[in-house]
C-alpha cells in the first residue's frame, strides 16, 4: 500500500501551537512546518508545556505531521567568536528542538549554513562541530534536518554531496536528516526537471534519500541555475506542476513531509494548492 501524502505549508504560531495544528487541518493539510519562536531572532523562547502538549495530541489525533523551521539568523558555519557565536547557534538549536520535539515535530529545518569570508575548510569543520555540540546530550526524536541551499548567499550548500558529507562526519548521524528545497535545487542546479532520473540516480549512489524527511514544495520565480532563492506558487514558475509533480511522485518523496513555502490563497491560506497537490496522487488510483 503506498504511503498516505502528508502535504501542507508554512502556518503562524500566532496563537499558539495548539492553534497553528488546527488551522493547517481546517484548511485540508496533513502536514504542516512553523517557526518555533521569532523567525528573525536566536533569542530564547520559553517552553509552553501546555500549548506544545496540545499541539501534539491534536497531531496525534488527525494523523497530522510537522516540521519546525529555525529561525533565519541560524548559521551552522558560525565561529567561535562574536554575538553571533557557535555558542549562540547551540543553544537556540537546542530551544528549537526542545520545542520540536515537545509539539511532537519530525524535526527542526535548518539551512546548511553560510561561509562568508571563511575558508571552505573551517567553514565545513564549522557546520560539523554545531552540529556535534547541539546533539550531543539531544536524547529526543526530533531531528536535525539539513536543507539544501540556493546559491544567494554563496556556494557553499548547493550540493547533495556536502549535505551527505558533513552528515557522515558528525559524531551523530543518526539524529540528522535532510529537507529537500524544490526551488533551491533549480536554482542551484543540482535538479534540472527535465532529467530528474538523474537526481534520483545521483541521491541513491549518496544515499541522501533514505534520510530524507521533509520537503519544501516551492516553484521558481527564475530561470534554472540562476542561484535565485525566490519561490513562486505551484505551477505558477519555471518549474511548473508537470514537473513538481513528477518528483513528488517518485518513491523517495513519498514518504517525505510536505510543505510549501508560498504565497498564502485570497483566503488566506493554502488551501487550494494543498487541494490541487493532493489531486495528484488521487489522479494516480
Amino acid at each position: 500500500m503506498k504511503p498516505s501524502p502528508k502535504i501542507g505549508a508554512h502556518v503562524s504560531i500566532r496563537g499558539g501551537y495548539g492553534r497553528a495544528a488546527r488551522f493547517a487541518w481546517e484548511s485540508g493539510a496533513a502536514c504542516f512546518q512553523y517557526f518555533p519562536k521569532n523567525p528573525r531572532s536566536l533569542k530564547l523562547k520559553p517552553l509552553d508545556v501546555r500549548d506544545a502538549e496540545d499541539c501534539a495530541d491534536f497531531c496525534r489525533k488527525h494523523q497530522m505531521v510537522s516540521i519546525a523551521h529555525t529561525p533565519y539568523p541560524t548559521n551552522l558555519a558560525a565561529g567561535t567568536a562574536g554575538a553571533s557565536s557557535r555558542r549562540v547557534m547551540v543553544e537556540s538549536l537546542r530551544n528549537d528542538l526542545e520545542i520540536a520535539e515537545a509539539c511532537g515535530s519530525l524535526g527542526i529545518v535548518v539551512h546548511f549554513g553560510t561561509f562568508g569570508a571563511l575558508e571552505p575548510l573551517q567553514g565545513y569543520q564549522n557546520i560539523i562541530q554545531c552540529m556535534n555540540e547541539t546533539l550531543e546530550a539531544w536524547e529526543g526524536r526530533a531531528k536535525l534536518l539539513i536543507e539544501n541551499q540556493a546559491g544567494n548567499h554563496g556556494s557553499e550548500g548547493m550540493t547533495i554531496e556536502e549535505l551527505v558529507k558533513v552528515r557522515e562526519l558528525s559524531r551523530y548521524p543518526e539524529k540528522i536528516g535532510f529537507c529537500f528545497d524544490t526551488c533551491h535545487a533549480f536554482a542551484a542546479g543540482i535538479w534540472n526537471p527535465e532529467q530528474t532520473d538523474e537526481l534520483l540516480r545521483r541521491g541513491t549512489e549518496l544515499g541522501y534519500w533514505p534520510q530524507l524527511v521533509a520537503v519544501h514544495l516551492n516553484d521558481s520565480m527564475f530561470p534554472y541555475g540562476l542561484r535565485r532563492d525566490r519561490h513562486a506558487g505551484i505551477g505558477q514558475g519555471y518549474i511548473g506542476e508537470d514537473k513538481l509533480r513528477e518528483l513528488l511522485l517518485t518513491e523517495p518523496f513519498r514518504r517525505a513531509a510536505v510543505a510549501m513555502e508560498t504565497a498564502k490563497g485570497p483566503d488566506g491560506t493554502h488551501r487550494g494548492e494543498i487541494a490541487a497537490v493532493r489531486k495528484w496522487y488521487e489522479a494516480e488510483g
